[in-house]
């Protein structure tokens, strides 16, 4: 008997069928592709954070202690490879003689690294010029004291005075702030800024030179195992943190940890639980969406299933045979949508990602997919057995013979009880809570191995999504129930003199009506919310590059360089359009010291981008003008506004170097506007202001930044091309090397990469939502049209009330998803707040995916829409024979 079922259920129930295992295999394989994808972007973050890292601990010598020993005890720890001792030794300043004249600079830093160094840890030194080994100058160093390899440099030392050394190279350190930190300070207090002045010795030549000199201090650089560390970035986190503090343990006080990996990772284990979030935020909704269209692709056929469901217990079945049937068909669908989920999942990873595995591990990628297929099955079963067993119990076999709006006359209980109502306004409430200027989404504090997500902001989101589908659900049927006038009016065009039968047809079906109308909507909600938070975080990370380089190119002078802004001529080589002159000085309002900006108001637009969300009281083209108009005008930043109490117009006392005499001298502003970001600007406390009254204030022009626009074209070619023609004088950056420097580990994995399976899966589930759920709730109504057409019905008639109700239901899906995907973007980029730098001005609205996804699911509508007409073709007597 089961054998037979199974034959019948694919002979004459193939359409319904095959509908339900594609809603199926969509939800697994979203499921299992996410998973994969968040998996593996953990472990990627992990790698990028291990990589990032030049030196993994710098273990400080403590005064007393013997650093062999302290050597001994990190280079027999667990997990360590290699370490090395460097010296650190303070110096008063330096000075070389160069071309006649003589150069000083102040107090630095004098480094000994023993041989090998380099070899062990090569990020940590970059060569920018001569040799390798030997002594070497930090890049500002050299252009300090105008040096080259082969001049000659006095290093001041306190106790032993100016001792000659001949520079044998120019280097870079790329991780100056992590090499000259304070080890043991508190993780609250605020880093130290690394030295302008460096220079590094080998080891025996430091010992010799800074013998009987004080400051001088021994670090233990190690380099650690780092592949044996877990995937996830938390894991790693705790995992090396744990080893540095046993280590300082069983130091019994003579040496204390600079966990550079564990810093490192410890960003990374934020960024890690957003990805986390995003999955949450943006995968379980396709996943949740996936089971509805399931669920409602089975009860389209629903009817007629409880229709056999009553010929058979009038034949003799016992309900435990029927139960047996009913779980029959659930575990077909759920079985083989599932296999058919996971082959899409791994097709997909192949094809967007190279590997079926999403580029995760074997077992974790086994894991996620045995959860999506057992997640196929659990929907699966809700959607087929759960509605089976419980029509079972409590639908006798005389109301199988009743139509389904003849058995249900009542409102449903969510409408009698007002949920959608409440739903919104907890929404609301939850919002308006979690989006407060102190609310943080993930806590990660710093130096703390726990974590934790404040995840009831999820309700917020959830609420709206839930709540506006049901309040679409509640005016559709409204609608519908209310206005057939209005209704027939509508579809008069389509169906002439059946106008009336077709507005009383779709209020009689109201109920599945809107169950498909509510559906499309939230389908394309999904799909606008995940493809406009994905615009806009592209959109957020080009601003936050901008913000970094400050232009497309961008040439830095070195502190205390006269560069004139004529200087800038020499720059407009080939392929740069603008060169724009940036001053940069140091100003002290009151005790605290912030950083000033000189522009240009007038042109400094022509080279870096200026947006509104950058200031406060007034636009971007407005306060330039501001500048302009007056040029003891300054902009401020909010924390300077809220210090000094200051209102429009205020005068504000600076105190500014003079070119001339080296001192400080007086300089007033009047407080024009509120300035939060500023390109090349620190996110915390700055100025800025008119350039030209900087300068005549102070008795120079100098220049500290030259901005050059090439039109957002080879910016890597012009930056090479410029390094080469400046040498070591200036440090020079372009926007593409930026990108990288300032993306966060989320980005490394490429967020693009998390939307594009959102993206594709939300197509298909828009496409599915709108098309599969009308062509089956059609081909259930084949008996209303063979009725319609022994009556008198034309084919023309026919076909206008199905395509009234084909039109009907796209454009109150698409109407309605377009509402709560708007209103869903708006949240869900301000709760995820802390995933933007900056925070978002505006939505980024990507037109063309939003038109592809309106577009399939139109398609997919009018393509039921089709196939239920040419179904209506048949002939009545035949059609009713068969039903």
């Amino acid at each position: 008997m089961i054998a037979a079922w199974a034959r019948g259920l694919a002979r004459h129930r193939t359409g319904r069928l095959l509908a339900a295992l594609t809603g199926i295999a969509l939800a697994v394989a979203l499921v299992a592709a996410l998973g994969s994808f968040l998996t593996a972007s953990k472990a990627t973050m992990t790698q990028r954070a291990v990589r990032s890292v030049a030196v993994d601990w710098q273990v400080q010598v403590q005064p007393g202690a013997d650093p062999n020993a302290v050597r001994s005890l990190v280079a027999g720890a667990r997990g360590t490879r290699a370490a090395l001792p460097v010296g650190f030794a303070h110096t008063s300043g330096f000075t070389a003689r160069v071309q006649g004249s003589t150069q000083t600079t102040g107090p630095g830093m004098a480094l000994g690294l023993p041989d090998g160094y380099r070899a062990l840890f090569p990020d940590a030194l970059r060569t920018l010029s001569g040799s390798d080994t030997g002594v070497l100058l930090a890049q500002q160093t050299a252009s300090n004291l105008h040096a080259a390899p082969g001049d000659t440099v006095g290093v001041q030392l306190p106790g032993v005075g100016v001792r000659q050394v001949k520079v044998d190279g120019v280097v870079d350190l790329p991780q100056a702030d992590s090499l000259f930190q304070t080890v043991g300070a508190p993780s609250q207090s605020q880093p130290t800024a690394p030295p302008d002045n460096v220079v590094l010795l080998p080891a025996a030549r430091f010992a010799a030179l800074t013998r009987g000199a004080t400051g001088v201090t021994t670090q233990i650089h190690a380099a650690r195992d780092n592949g044996r560390l877990p995937s996830d970035p938390a894991a790693a986190y705790t995992s090396v943190t744990g080893a540095a503090h046993n280590l300082e343990a069983r130091s019994s006080g003579t040496a204390l940890v600079g966990n550079n990996i564990g810093a490192a990772l410890d960003s990374a284990r934020q960024d890690a639980l957003y990805a986390q979030i995003l999955f949450l935020f943006l995968g379980v909704p396709g996943a949740v969406l996936a089971a509805a269209l399931t669920a409602a692709v089975a009860s389209a056929g629903g009817e007629r299933r409880r229709q056999e469901q009553g010929l058979l217990r009038l034949r003799g079945l016992r309900p435990r045979q029927i139960t047996a049937l009913a779980g029959l068909e659930a575990a077909l669908i759920g079985l083989v949508g599932g296999l058919a989920g996971l082959g899409i999942a791994a097709l997909t990873g192949r094809l967007a990602f190279g590997t079926a595995s999403f580029g995760a591990s074997a077992g974790t990628w086994s894991l996620w997919y045995a959860v999506a297929f057992v997640l196929g099955a659990a929907v699966a079963a809700g959607a087929v057995l759960v509605p089976a067993l419980r029509d079972l119990r409590a639908v006798t076999v005389a109301d199988t013979r009743k139509q389904e709006d003849v058995r249900r006359s009542r409102s449903p209980w969510w409408m009698r009880y007002g949920l959608d109502f409440a739903l919104l306004i907890g929404s609301w409430l939850v919002f308006r809570a979690s989006s407060g200027n102190q609310y943080a989404l993930v806590l990660a504090p710093e130096g703390v191995p726990s974590i934790s997500v404040s995840y009831w902001a999820f309700l917020g989101p959830a609420l709206l999504w839930i709540g506006a589908g049901l309040l679409l659900w509640r005016l559709t049927l409204l609608a519908l129930t209310h206005g057939r006038p209005t209704l027939a009016r509508l579809v008069r065009p389509l169906t002439a003199t059946l106008a009336g039968t077709t507005a009383a047809v779709l209020a009689r079906r109201r109920r599945p009506f809107a169950r498909s109308v509510v559906l499309l909507a939230l389908a394309v909600s999904f799909a606008i919310s995940t493809a406009v938070f994905n615009a806009t975080y592209q959109q957020q990370a080009e601003v936050d590059a901008r913000l970094t380089n400050g232009a497309d190119v961008t040439v830095t002078e070195p502190p205390g360089a006269q560069v004139p802004p004529t200087a800038g001529n020499s720059l407009k080589i080939s392929g740069v359009r603008h060169v724009e002159p940036l001053q940069h000085r140091f100003a002290y309002v009151g005790s605290d010291l912030q950083d000033l900006y000189g522009v240009r108001p007038d042109t400094i637009a022509g080279a870096t981008s200026l947006q509104d969300a950058y200031f406060a009281g007034g636009t971007a083209q407005q306060l330039m003008r501001r500048l302009a108009q007056r040029p003891d005008n300054i902009l401020v930043s909010v924390e300077t506004v809220n210090d000094f109490q200051l209102s429009p117009g205020d005068t504000l006392n600076l105190r500014i170097q003079d070119a001339r005499t080296k001192a400080l001298r007086t300089v007033p502003f009047h407080y024009a506007g509120i300035a939060k970001e500023f390109p090349t600007a620190p996110k915390d406390s700055f100025f800025v202001a008119n350039a030209s009254y900087i300068a005549k204030a102070t008795g120079s022009d100098t220049v500290g930044a030259f901005l050059l626009d090439t039109g957002g074209t080879n910016q890597p070619g012009i930056a090479g091309q410029l390094r080469k023609q400046l040498g070591t004088g200036a440090t020079v950056t372009d926007l593409t090397q930026t990108r990288g420097t300032v993306g966060t580990s989320l980005t490394s994995v490429d967020l693009a990469g998390l939307t594009r399976i959102e993206l594709a899966f939300a197509v298909l589930l828009a496409a599915g939502a709108g098309g599969l759920v009308l062509a089956l709730g059609l081909a259930e109504r084949r008996r209303t049209f063979a009725v319609a057409t022994v009556l008198g019905a034309r084919p023309r008639h026919l076909r206008g009330m199905v395509l009234s109700e084909a039109l009907l239901l796209a454009a109150g899906g698409l109407a309605g998803g377009a509402l709560i995907g708007w209103a869903l973007s708006e949240m869900l980029v301000k709760v995820l707040t802390g995933v933007f730098d900056p925070p978002p001005a505006a939505l980024s609205v990507p037109g063309a995916y939003l038109a592809l996804t309106g577009a399939a699911a139109l398609a997919a509508v009018l393509a039921a829409a089709l196939n239920g007409i040419r179904g209506s073709r048949r002939p009545a007597v035949e059609e009713l024979r068969d039903l």
